[in-house]
């Protein structure tokens, strides 16, 4: 017997010592990052005696490069607290500002189970009309919600609750239940200067059963940080950008996208995806992917960096003559005949075989010079600012964005069959639209290549500058400004004499390269490709770097050139 009493007394001692650690875990080890889901234990209690209602999470903001909010709005709004179903208040006063009948919003009330936004946005009289009146559980004040158009949706990319990724980023914060993270896009990339230290939010204290304690007031909690949210500032002209994507809708574009630069800075401008992203569910179909700064087949856009090469390498004197009613083989005859056409009628023309036979003999040259010239034109590379910022070192504004490349191993590099469709774009050649607008920019400033930024500053909430982000080269060699020169010719001949002569009747002369990629995929008997034109403008003083591409379209449809053309004739017509 005094065994049995002396093992249950151990047993009932060592529960009460679990309990005792148990509680400690909960009351000081962990009381804000409690269990695997990491719950905020102080919030949770707090919230079981208090009513709630989120005026903005905190997260920082994305604005145009002149100043304007682009993800989020402020909206002044009537908020309504639903224990007012239990009290005398006066609704009469209420709904005469609003001009709505009394009985609505006390049918409201009695339908909500939490603080909720009354009727349509308010008027700055009505918000001091309504504050004056003094009620509990009613208050005119500013809201933040989500723009019902958002844009360069795919740019700025998608935030969402998602607790395992931000355990994944910030092991050692509280809030992985509740607090949002950039998911793609910017937001991924400038997530932590974005995510929230604290949100604001209206509270009222209750008692057990959601009555409102009175004699208690309504407070405002807010983060006393005065510099939080920080202002990521973005390259993008709001009202560029819009029309940008007015041009994509009104031309049926369902698969691409377009990307400006400004040469100057070498800043993006505009960049559209298609198609829409679905905020409601942004991970159905391809609204949630950047195409733009997608590896894409470029087709005959390819054939730029094989002039360069050509050109550098001494291999296109200017008495050599092509025979153009050939095929990339050089065996029997092309589909499309051009007759016999030297080196810059053959580039404007768009000739396989002349870029076939170019390419392998560079090839044999070396076969690494193709890609040698590639790297000079930034196409294998992402191209989206980079460096040190702070203590985040190698910092990328675009994580998202993907690098370019020529072949898949060496074997493809010794074989003239590769090299010969590689000089045409295909095959295994894969550049991003955002690679290729950066590669017209460098060669409109005489060979010089940069990285493209997407931000320009990021500021503290009181506007001063917390951080700027410097323009920058791209690592690794450029082309001579000598070849430079020699493809800004070769450019303005395309639009002059050659497939982009459509473009040569706007208002601002255009130089640029055309491109129609096989993708080797069918609907039917039917095979989809990719189209491009990708140019700078004007010629004489270029200001802006244009890429235009169409995805996945049949032969007899979506050609590009309107698009570039209707973006040139507006830039021009505004004065940009």
């Amino acid at each position: 017997m005094p065994n049995r009493i002396r093992g249950i007394s151990v047993f009932i001692l060592c529960a009460i010592l679990v309990l005792l650690l148990r509680l400690a875990q909960i009351q000081l080890w962990e009381p804000e990052s409690f269990g695997k889901h990491h719950i905020n234990l102080l919030e949770e209690s707090v919230k079981q005696r208090a009513q709630e209602f989120l005026l903005d999470d905190g997260r920082g903001e994305f604005y145009d490069k002149n100043g304007r909010p682009l993800t989020r709005a402020k909206v002044p709004s009537l908020v309504l607290f639903p224990f007012l179903k239990d009290m005398d208040w006066d609704v009469e006063a209420l709904s005469e500002i609003l001009n709505v009948p009394p009985e609505e919003m006390e049918a409201a009330v009695r339908a909500a189970e939490k603080p909720f936004v009354f009727g349509r946005p308010l008027t700055e009289e009505e918000m001091g009309k309504i504050n004056r009146l003094n009620i509990p559980g009613a208050f005119a004040v500013q809201t933040e919600t989500d723009r019902q158009e958002i844009i360069a949706a795919q740019l700025i990319g998608v935030v969402g609750v998602n607790g395992k990724l931000f355990r994944q980023r910030y092991p050692d914060r509280p809030g992985a239940g509740r607090i949002p993270v950039g998911i793609t896009g910017l937001q991924k990339g400038f997530d932590e200067f974005l995510i929230p230290e604290e949100n604001s939010r209206l509270v009222f204290h209750v008692d057990g059963r959601g009555n409102l304690l009175f004699g208690l007031q309504v407070k405002y909690i807010s983060p006393a940080n005065p510099y939080t949210p920080l202002k990521a500032i973005m390259t993008i002209d709001g009202e560029i950008q819009r029309e940008a994507e007015r041009i994509a809708d009104l031309h049926k574009m369902k698969k691409g996208g377009i990307v400006l630069l400004d040469i100057e800075t070498n800043s993006v401008l505009a960049l559209v995806s298609r198609p829409n992203l679905d905020r409601a569910n942004p991970f159905s179909g391809d609204g949630s992917k950047n195409f733009p700064v997608e590896a894409q087949i470029p087709g005959s856009v390819f054939k730029t960096v094989i002039a360069a090469a050509a050109i550098e390498e001494g291999i296109v004197p200017p008495d050599r003559q092509f025979d153009c009613d050939r095929p990339i083989t050089g065996e029997g005859e092309a589909e499309r005949k051009l007759g016999v056409l030297d080196f810059p009628d053959s580039f404007a023309q768009s000739c396989n075989y002349t870029f076939a036979q170019l390419a392998k003999e560079l090839a044999e040259k070396d076969k690494n010079l193709i890609e040698k010239y590639a790297e000079k034109l930034g196409l294998l590379e992402p191209v989206g600012w980079r460096g040190d910022v702070f203590r985040f070192p190698d910092f990328r504004q675009l994580p998202d964005e993907e690098g370019g490349r020529v072949f898949l191993n060496d074997e493809e590099r010794r074989d003239k069959n590769f090299a010969a469709l590689t000089g045409i774009g295909q095959k295994n050649v894969r550049i991003t639209p955002l690679a290729a607008a950066n590669m017209m920019a460098a060669i409109a400033r005489g060979g010089e290549k940069k990285q493209v930024r997407f931000v320009s500053e990021i500021r503290y909430a009181d506007g001063s500058t917390m951080f700027s982000f410097p323009e920058q080269r791209m690592a690794g060699e450029n082309i001579s400004p000598d070849t430079a020169k020699a493809l800004q010719k070769l450019l303005r001949g395309v639009v002059e004499k050659g497939t982009g002569s459509p473009l040569n009747r706007l208002p601002a002369a255009v130089a640029g390269k055309s491109g129609t990629a096989e993708t080797n995929r069918y609907v039917g008997e039917k095979q989809l490709l990719n189209k491009w034109f990708v140019g700078y403008f004007p010629f004489d003083t270029p200001k802006y770097a244009l890429a235009v591409v169409n995805l996945d379209v049949f032969a007899d449809e979506g050609s590009v050139l309107p698009i570039f053309g209707d973006m040139v004739k507006y830039l021009h017509r505004k004065g940009k």
